[in-house]
């Protein structure tokens, strides 16, 4: 079967390098790259014996000698610096260590170079400054997901979709969208979640079309991520920082794509979108995760998307009442609000171990709390 997108080598890669993961589930991963069980085995089994170069068509074998000269070496580090202009000299020699180059001068020697050739910008370089980090214990516990503003185009605007991954900073989706609307996000959202299945939750700011400004957060794109079984949460408004990896990844991705990069269309941008991800997830040494790439440490989730949504079920001691319109649900005379997007589905009360207050469900996630003494009567 084909490879699904236009770059057959680069999907190649990063199927090998999810499929080298610890606990890969290669059947899993061949169904959601489109490919048979031993198309994906023949690709490992040559990524394993011969690197990179064993995914092309026709056999090839790298071309460089492990003794370079000075000159050799400083001609590969101005042409990658060329590549991607805003990489500094600890990924250059990360890189192209990976590409097979030894005997490479130290970061800060690459930073002379890039000087003396004019490869430097005084400016940016001024920008950059340490971060404290915090991220989650395995891949899929938490996608950080937001819209990267918006540019125009000659007859429509581009809105850059940005999910990624909190322990691996891998990026799993970035998505030209026409508009910022339910339809469209959830539409780039179910060919992600096909391809590397479910995360646990998915944090995201305020902003339309996941959060609302009436009460409470819940939108109709929410609620569809709930009866999937996904948490949804909501950065505090004014802190970027608590989508901090996303808005440090819409950063890099504004300075090593948008400054550079010229389209007239979506699909254009869209295939600009594709190669830098590529790169970035693949090849961009991350310093966050010791210079590795982030391929090195993500694997898809083994919850796989379900193309039906499955019911909504609630148990034997559930308190169980309907929405309805303007968002409420009518218990022991009282009158409760539990958000428009709900109307017409069900939800469920639980009570705590509090007396008279009760914990509001919607699937298996809380949504709210109804503490009936503050109710009155």
């Amino acid at each position: 079967m084909p490879w699904r997108i236009s770059s057959a080598v680069s999907q190649r890669h990063e199927f090998v390098l999810l499929a080298s993961q610890p606990r890969a589930n290669m059947r899993q991963l061949c169904h959601r790259f489109g490919i048979s069980r031993p198309t994906g085995y023949k690709w490992l089994e040559r990524y394993l014996s011969e690197g990179q170069a064993g995914l092309v068509d026709q056999s090839r074998r790298p071309h460089h000698s492990p003794n370079r000269t000075v000159p050799t070496v400083e001609t590969a580090i101005t042409a990658l610096r060329k590549k991607h202009p805003a990489w500094g000299g600890r990924k250059l020699q990360q890189r192209l260590f990976d590409l097979g180059h030894r005997n490479l001068p130290a970061p800060s020697t690459i930073t002379s170079i890039l000087a003396r050739h004019e490869l430097l910008d005084a400016q940016e370089s001024t920008k950059h400054r340490a971060f404290q980090r915090f991220e989650h214990a395995a891949p899929n516990d938490l996608w950080q997901m937001d819209f990267k503003g918006d540019f125009a185009l000659l007859r429509a605007r581009c809105y850059p979709l940005t999910i990624v991954d909190d322990h691996s900073r891998f990026a799993v989706t970035l998505n030209a969208c026409a508009r910022n609307t339910k339809n469209i996000t959830q539409s780039a959202l179910i060919q992600t979640f096909r391809r590397y299945g479910l995360p646990a939750r998915i944090s995201c700011d305020n902003g339309p079309p996941w959060g609302s400004s009436c009460r409470g957060h819940y939108t109709q794109l929410v609620i569809w991520l709930m009866r999937l079984g996904i948490v949804v949460s909501y950065a505090r408004p004014h802190h970027p920082q608590t989508n901090g990896k996303d808005e440090r990844f819409n950063r890099t991705f504004e300075i090593e794509v948008l400054r550079y990069q010229r389209a007239a269309t979506l699909a254009q941008w869209q295939q600009h979108f594709d190669d830098w991800r590529y790169v970035y997830n693949n090849e961009r040494p991350h310093e966050a995760l010791q210079m590795k790439v982030p391929a090195s440490r993500y694997r898809p989730s083994q919850r796989a998307y379900p193309e039906r949504l499955p019911p909504i079920e609630y148990g034997p001691t559930d308190i169980v009442r309907k929405v309805r319109h303007a968002g409420h649900i009518k218990y022991k005379g009282r009158e409760i609000h539990v958000g428009s997007a709900f109307f017409g589905l069900q939800v469920a009360l639980r009570p705590t171990t509090t007396d008279g207050v009760f914990a509001i469900f919607f699937c298996q996630i809380q949504i709210g709390q109804l503490d009936l003494a503050k109710l009155g009567t």
